[in-house]
This record gives C-alpha cells, sequence and structure tokens, in this order.
C-alpha cells in the first residue's frame, strides 16, 4: 500500500522534536536522554490499519517496557482526537498531535502514497527505534500492523 520509504537509517543521528500529546502535554526528543524510544508514525486514529496497530502495541505493551522502551504514537490528528482513541482502546502510551506536520516531515515520513489506484499525499506507516544517545538503531517501513511489537523486539 504504502510506496514511500523515509531516507532516515540506521547510525542518524534522530531529528529533534517538541509537541503536544493528548492532555496537551509537550514532549521532546531531550526528555527521553537515557531512554531507548519507539516513535511510531501512523496515517489517522480508530482506522481499521492504525487501530490494529495501536492496540498490538498495548496488548505487547508490558514486554516492550520489559525491554527498555518508551513509545510514543505520532500523527497529524489533533489532541482531542488523540484522546478519544486512547480512551476507546485504553492505549497506555502517549499520542503526540502534530497537526502541521512538522515532526512528520523531519522525520522524513510524508510522501507519495498509492491506495485503490488513487496517488495521494499522506504520512508513510514508519516506526523508529532509538537508543539512549538519540540514535536510529532501526527503521521499519514495512509495517506488519497486527504483528508490530515483534517486529518491535526482533
Amino acid at each position: 500500500m504504502a510506496n514511500y520509504v523515509t531516507s532516515l537509517k540506521k547510525g542518524d543521528e534522530a531529528p529533534d522534536f517538541s509537541g503536544k500529546d493528548q492532555d496537551g502535554k509537550l514532549i521532546s526528543l531531550k526528555d527521553f536522554k537515557g531512554k531507548k524510544l519507539v516513535i511510531y508514525f501512523y496515517p489517522k486514529d480508530d482506522t481499521p490499519g492504525c487501530t490494529a496497530q495501536a492496540c498490538n502495541i498495548r496488548d505487547n505493551y508490558a514486554v516492550l517496557k520489559k525491554n527498555g522502551y518508551a513509545i510514543i504514537g505520532i500523527s497529524a490528528d489533533d489532541e482531542k482526537k488523540h484522546k478519544k482513541f486512547i480512551e476507546k482502546y485504553n492505549l497506555p502510551f502517549q499520542l503526540i498531535a502534530d497537526i502541521d506536520k512538522t515532526i512528520i516531515r523531519s522525520y522524513d515520513v510524508w510522501g507519495e502514497k498509492k491506495f485503490m489506484g488513487k496517488i495521494y499525499e499522506g504520512i508513510a506507516r514508519s516506526t523508529f527505534l532509538i537508543d539512549e544517545k538519540g540514535v536510529i538503531e532501526k527503521v521499519i517501513s514495512d509495517v506488519i500492523t497486527k504483528n508490530h511489537a515483534e517486529q518491535i523486539l526482533n
């Protein structure tokens, strides 16, 4: 479905970011210095693929945390939509509202996509594993929504 792939790769410094979560709290990359971080970019709250992905991460959250990972989801949805999505599916991690797509563009996950023969611009579902020093450890561009936690852990 998505054919756009980020130019960021393993060994690159993770782009710095700052954005508000579902409660209006400002979150920055520097808040995670000394911790491993999973940032996953997804197209839209409460759609089938995005819900499957978020719930798979939720269902494996304890294992991910045990492996030292903090988790953040980012989309262009607003804080209100994020809050509803979190409450509806009982998600235990923060979602950043990147309405102006500043973070999305800095991680180079905005691009041309194709769906049912139509070409459009959108978020290329992508996940970045960032180490304690802020360096990208792994980029997952071929996200399997129903099995995403396993992709992160392998």
